[in-house]
């Protein structure tokens, strides 16, 4: 349940959620076969949480063509892993396109799953917008571009959030 959804939608407090936070778990993006829904998750046959191996592998899976493959962190020169780089609209792993994205306002608004779209929405709801003590690094809300941040969007934007939910049923 969102916070619109439980009468919070006067006020938001920050999470302080980082957008590589939000993509430890299920990632939806676009099939690459048949254009319908996929998940990027990690590797279940590798991912030792208490290592942090799951930012390491990650297995995509279609369950409406059968689709699946393997991404393994890049090795660099110095035999270390590179991580991906956590931005959109494409997903960090296997770039592609993600399926929670849509044109708003002449840009694209994109979310990595339910959980991301949640935070967007509990956001731009919001009429009073807290922040809380600073972090050191900004956090994802911070981070959110002008556009989606700007009242006078509000309407526009939770019109896309609401269009990209039903995508999720």
């Amino acid at each position: 349940m969102t916070a619109a959804e439980e009468g919070n939608a006067g006020r938001f407090r920050d999470p302080k959620s980082w957008l590589r936070g939000l993509s430890a778990g299920e990632i939806f993006v676009r099939c690459p076969r048949c254009a319908g829904r996929a998940s990027v998750r990690p590797d279940p046959e590798s991912a030792d949480s208490s290592r942090h191996d799951f930012w390491l592998r990650r297995r995509l899976s279609c369950l409406g063509c059968a689709y699946t493959d393997l991404w393994e962190a890049p090795r660099l020169a110095n035999n270390a892993r590179a991580l991906p780089e956590f931005s959109g609209p494409n997903d960090p792993y296997f770039g592609l396109p993600l399926w929670l994205s849509i044109e708003c306002r002449g840009r694209v608004l994109w979310a990595y799953n339910a959980e991301h779209l949640d935070l967007l929405e509990a956001y731009v709801s919001a009429r009073l917008r807290e922040r809380g003590q600073y972090m050191g690094s900004q956090t994802l809300v911070e981070r959110l571009p002008a556009w989606i941040k700007d009242g006078k969007h509000r309407a526009e934007v939770l019109d896309a959030i609401g269009q990209l939910r039903a995508l999720l049923v």
